[in-house]
């Protein structure tokens, strides 16, 4: 559909108002739309006051007809952010200083600003590293929402509503050979972890999570082991590989800007298939198990690190992976 108007006796400020109101107007639901305000108080026997009035009727019709459209324009993403798959990272010294939380707010504005560029018009993005509250808010873009810190009984908050999730920075699952600071979860404790029988990690526990709420994952980025896992969880799901793992304390790296305009590229083709992507299926009630190990233990990332041969194992059953996850 096109509409074309001659609109005369204009001013820029009253065009720019005009336009700004009509943008805001598209993202809200119909009933919610409101006419845009003249900004302009015109003087009694005004000779343009007729222009105006039509200009202002027009705007005004133009915001209510492409409301549906705009309407189906316009999505969410979500994106989750671990640091020790993030550009730049090849070890724990690094996820230990300032380094880790600058590369970790470098790989979320690359993505943010590849969301955008794909038409996205809401961006979450959480920090889900340790405490979650690593990056410095200042830094990141500020078109974004950031959720930082603990949030009991959700793994992913304000995860509601996106068309996608992102798993940006992701590691691959314990005891993955030559995968960079390979864990799950947590690499002082567990030494893997099962769900309904299949060995699992991060990235699939995360994408079952999110296929709870219908969303798919489109995009995983980390080392090649992260990128291989990712696409034996998730069929179709666009990979970004940040690094070759070598290691459990190193990497082969991607120089940094280039890793950057690798995301944002990849940002870009996940969310131009996010249709085509599907959540995972995962039947239920679903069962996982963990393999803890005796306290004292090496890090599972640990260069010297030898599998316990006895694990203290826990097994729990029930109707959603995010409860048993995080014990709701």
């Amino acid at each position: 559909m096109v509409f074309r108007a001659r609109i005369t006796e204009l001013t820029t400020v009253e065009a720019t108002d005009s336009m700004a109101a009509v943008v805001g107007s598209f993202s809200r639901p119909r009933h919610q739309r409101e006419l845009p305000a003249r900004r302009m108080t015109l003087s009694k026997g005004s000779s343009s006051m007729p222009g105006r009035r039509s200009l202002f009727l027009a705007v005004s019709l133009l915001a209510w007809l492409l409301g549906p459209w705009s309407a189906a324009w316009a999505f969410k993403v979500y994106i989750a952010t671990d640091m020790e798959g993030c550009s730049g990272i090849a070890n724990s010294e690094q996820l230990a200083s300032e380094e880790g939380k600058l590369r970790m707010a470098e790989d979320m504005n690359a993505c943010i600003r590849g969301c955008f560029a794909a038409g996205a018009t809401e961006v979450v993005v959480r920090d889900i590293h340790g405490g979650g509250t690593n990056v410095d808010p200042k830094a990141i873009d500020a078109r974004a929402k950031l959720v930082q810190g603990s949030t009991p009984g959700k793994r992913f908050q304000d995860l509601e509503g996106s068309e996608a999730i992102i798993l940006l920075g992701y590691h691959a699952m314990a005891l993955t050979p030559g995968g960079t600071l390979a864990h799950t979860y947590s690499s002082a404790s567990i030494q893997g972890m099962w769900l309904n029988g299949r060995e699992v990690g991060e990235i699939g526990i995360d994408a079952a999570i999110a296929a709870e709420y219908k969303i798919p994952v489109v995009m995983v980025s980390g080392d090649d082991k992260t990128c291989a896992e990712a696409q034996a969880w998730i069929p179709g799901v666009v990979t970004c590989e940040t690094k070759k793992g070598t290691g459990p304390q190193s990497a082969e790296l991607v120089p940094l800007e280039q890793a950057h305009r690798l995301i944002a590229e990849k940002t870009i083709e996940a969310l131009n298939k996010r249709k085509e992507i599907r959540p995972i299926r995962i039947d239920y009630p679903a069962t996982i198990r963990w393999d803890y190990l005796p306290k004292g233990s090496l890090r599972t990332h640990h260069p010297a690190f030898k599998p316990v041969a006895d694990p203290r194992r826990v097994e729990k059953t029930g109707p959603s992976v995010e409860r048993l996850l995080l014990g709701k």
